[in-house]
């Protein structure tokens, strides 16, 4: 599984300044309406936490199930339905002490089987699953089993020093296989309903471990057209809290009804190219569109400034396993990107297409501003607007497409942000292959000292960058309104809305 926007998951993000003006607010007694109504414009689609790929979808179930470890809105990876890990030396073997008095949505209590079965289940080791991940970062388990002292000891086919924060994926009764259209897991909400086209309903769930948590008795994830739909919905109060603005929107809402909230997002956003296609299969070419684009100039139209400019796949956000002696590679160049368009025999240019999805105004305004500036090395960029479901269709699953733009999201694990670059991963949709690649994303989960892993992931970044294999342009900041009347949400660095600590504003 990937995550756009996800792990190799996806979205759109967007972002500005925080604004805190709680002055002038109206606020409600708690206890009262003690309900929020969340926009979101991807519509629902799986709510299977083992077959989910869409960020859009995660954002929601990540209210409904919980892991053995979850990360918290600081980016932080904190035992869950674990109180803990032991690994083996080797990173072979992970062994997990699980929690105890915590019960499912169906009033059963969690046991360690529940845990061996979704692990399996995950895994592909489920029988009539064929060895199939679900979860593909969790193929290298090799078996799950509960130990004589209660625990569950996972055994993976080699050691892999990588894999803890993919404990985040959520854990089901034995045997479910309900998860679509009833989704039962342990988290502070409740799946209750889903009407496709108009929103999904969560209820609290009353008997979570978690004492005191949720405050809301209902979140409503109502689904919008679009950006401006949900503006024009937060204007007459029909939404509480929408996520995804983009600098110019969030300051057209009244300060004295919604608290702008923003935070850096660990997105990638790229301007992706299928290196499968012709003409973009050929180095030269990559390289010409890499130096033509501007991205100081798309991050202004965009994101008034509010974005950390991208040269590689990854974020700064990720630490010292980023390479900051890559930035400037691709530093804006219309000499250099004429010279290797005219030695690839492309001196006049060449048509080509971008299907972007509709939904989302941030990757619509890049591709708008991209096609005015490739339109200097003679790239004729012809902008196709499609609905999501479309898009992950067409472009994510099928792979039918020349170019798109769209944003990238990982957990905060950097093996998460570049996984998706083997030659065989189901989440490397711009069909890149680099053999060298694939043999260090396979040395990394072996390697066991940390220098040495981040001097890997440096070479990764490298040779990526090296081979131009897609355009990098920003990371940008996320960009919240939140009503006045709700206090306890933060805006994540990573797709999800957490609504357990959500309430209604105290006098």
């Amino acid at each position: 599984m990937h995550r756009f926007i996800t792990r190799a998951v996806l979205a759109a993000t967007v972002a500005g300044l925080m604004i805190s003006n709680l002055a002038g607010c109206t606020k409600k007694p708690a206890g009262s309406n003690s309900n929020a109504v969340v926009g979101i414009t991807q519509e629902p689609g799986i709510f299977d936490p083992h077959t989910v790929v869409a960020a859009g979808d995660e954002e929601i179930i990540f209210n409904i199930y919980e892991g053995l470890y979850k990360f918290d809105y600081e980016g932080n990876l904190n035992p869950c339905l674990a109180t803990d890990v032991e690994i083996s030396d080797d990173a072979s073997v992970y062994t997990f002490t699980i929690r105890e008095g915590v019960k499912f949505h169906d009033g059963s209590s969690l046991d360690p089987i529940d845990v061996v079965y979704s692990l399996k289940r995950a895994a592909g080791l489920i029988e009539g699953q064929d060895g199939v991940a679900l979860v593909q970062e969790l193929d290298p388990i090799k078996d799950v089993e509960v130990t004589s002292d209660g625990r569950v000891q996972v055994t993976l086919e080699y050691g892999n020093s990588e894999l803890l924060s993919y404990f985040t994926t959520g854990i089901i009764p034995e045997g479910y296989d309900n998860c679509q259209k009833a989704p039962v897991g342990t988290g502070p909400f409740k799946f209750d309903s889903y009407i496709p086209g108009q929103s999904v309903i969560l209820v609290k769930n009353d008997n979570y471990w978690q004492k005191g948590l949720p405050y809301l008795d209902k979140v409503t994830f109502k689904v919008c057209a679009d950006m401006d739909a949900g503006i024009t919905e937060l204007a007459n109060g029909s939404i509480d809290i929408f996520p995804y603005l983009t600098p110019d929107r969030s300051n057209q809402l009244d300060p004295a009804k919604y608290n702008i909230l923003s935070n850096g997002s660990n997105m990638v956003q790229i301007f992706a190219l299928n290196n499968d296609v012709k003409p973009l299969n050929d180095l030269r070419v990559r390289q010409a569109i890499n130096y033509a684009v501007n991205r100081k100039d798309i991050i202004s139209v965009t994101m008034d400034g509010e974005s950390a400019e991208l040269t590689t796949a990854m974020s700064p956000a990720m630490g010292s396993y980023y390479d900051t002696s890559l930035d400037g590679t691709f530093d804006q160049d219309l000499e250099k990107a004429r010279s290797l368009m005219a030695d690839a025999g492309y001196a006049n240019g060449f048509d080509i297409t971008c299907t972007v999805p509709s939904s989302y105004l941030i990757h619509v305004n890049t591709a708008v501003e991209l096609a005015s500036e490739l339109k200097a090395i003679g790239i004729n960029l012809e902008i196709k607007q499609v609905d999501w479901a479309t898009w992950l269709d067409v472009v994510y699953k099928g792979r039918q497409y020349e170019t798109t733009v769209i944003a990238l999201t990982s957990d905060y694990a950097p093996y998460d942000v570049l996984e998706r670059y083997q030659s065989t991963s189901d989440g490397n949709f711009i069909n890149y292959s680099n053999a060298e690649v694939d043999r260090l994303m396979q040395e990394i989960p072996t390697t066991s000292e940390v220098a040495k892993r981040k001097e890997l992931y440096h070479q990764v970044l490298g040779i990526l960058t090296a081979d131009a294999c897609s355009v990098y342009i920003q990371d940008p900041n996320t960009i919240t309104a939140v009503s006045t009347r709700l206090e306890g949400y933060h805006v994540y660095p990573m797709y999800v809305q957490d609504m357990s600590q959500v309430k209604l504003v105290s006098n």
